[in-house]
């Protein structure tokens, strides 16, 4: 019998398969983090290493019946960042005298991406912290939107949605813009009352940006005009997002899977973005995930 692995890695933990040649669940576990670029590889490579032992050992097969492994995790975008864990796990199993026949590593959103329509075209958007939109064409062409991270791109996500909001409560400490209802919030929940509590969080306490989006989207929800303003022009950005990703993929059809819970959980501003997706872009269908990331990477291991 042939068995493919497959993992999804993050910042907290690795989950991990291991199917038969039918996409099969024959076993599944977790283990630590993989996000190679914080912890290194040296960690994770032992992190991957105990999960494919642990797979192993459940179905009782050899290292040398398992066709493929492939992971996808946080910090594996660029190319010569994946080389890299995958030469140092290499190194790393073969010093642990276990021989595999394939290892390679990939990005989450692309894991994400193959499990989310099976392999089949589509697009996925992610709106969390940060936002960037995936799509794969039915040539098997994989295209990327946005992505250009918190400096001078992530619309539409939380760090953007917090950012503006903190700029607002800050013109309104001040006096230079209308009140908002943002102040109390931020009171409430963080203690950020005047100017000075403000600037002390964001400069010296390292204050999480994100943070505030939630308050942004509850302060809309309570009527208020600014907060409004900032979710209404972030969606319009994430409409900008579909479009492109459209536009490359030349589908009449654009099958989107939603990644991220600034947009998967029910809120004013989840429902604003659905409003405008129906409006504008009749021929995009906003779909759940056919298969989970790990699939998606049993998938990668399988092709």
């Amino acid at each position: 019998m042939r068995y493919y692995i497959g993992l999804d890695g993050g910042g907290t933990k690795t989950k991990c398969l291991i199917t038969d040649d039918k996409l099969n669940v024959l076993h599944q576990c977790s283990g630590g983090p993989s996000n190679f670029l914080i912890i290194g590889t040296e960690e994770v490579s032992n992190t991957i290493y105990n999960l494919i032992n642990q797979c192993i050992d459940a179905v009782n097969c050899d290292a040398g019946e398992i066709e493929a492994v492939v992971i996808g995790t946080t910090g594996a975008g660029r190319r010569t960042d994946a080389e890299k864990l995958e030469n140092d796990f290499m190194s790393f199993v073969k010093s642990k005298s276990m021989k595999l026949n394939n290892f390679k590593v990939e990005s989450d959103a692309r894991i994400a991406l193959e499990g989310a329509f099976s392999g089949n075209p589509g697009a996925i958007l992610i709106a969390g912290t940060g936002s960037i939109m995936f799509g794969k064409d039915r040539n098997g062409n994989v295209h990327r939107v946005g992505g250009f991270g918190r400096f001078i791109g992530d619309e539409g996500s939380g760090y953007v949605i917090g950012r503006r909001g903190l700029t607002a409560a800050a013109k309104d400490f001040d006096g230079r813009g209308l009140k908002t209802k943002l102040t109390s919030l931020l009171n409430e929940k963080f203690n950020i009352s005047d100017s000075p509590s403000l600037i002390t969080e964001v400069y010296k306490n390292k204050f999480d940006i994100a943070s505030a989006a939630p308050l942004v989207t509850e302060a809309a929800e309570k009527g208020d005009e600014i907060c409004e303003n900032i979710l209404n022009d972030e969606a319009e950005e994430l409409i900008l997002h579909i479009r492109a990703m459209a536009k490359l993929l030349k589908e009449d059809e654009t099958k989107l899977c939603l990644i991220g819970s600034t947009l998967t959980t029910e809120n004013y501003y989840s429902k604003l973005f659905h409003s405008k997706v129906k409006k504008y872009l009749p021929n995009v269908t906003i779909q759940s995930a056919e298969h989970e990331p790990a699939i998606g990477a049993i998938l990668m291991a399988k092709s």
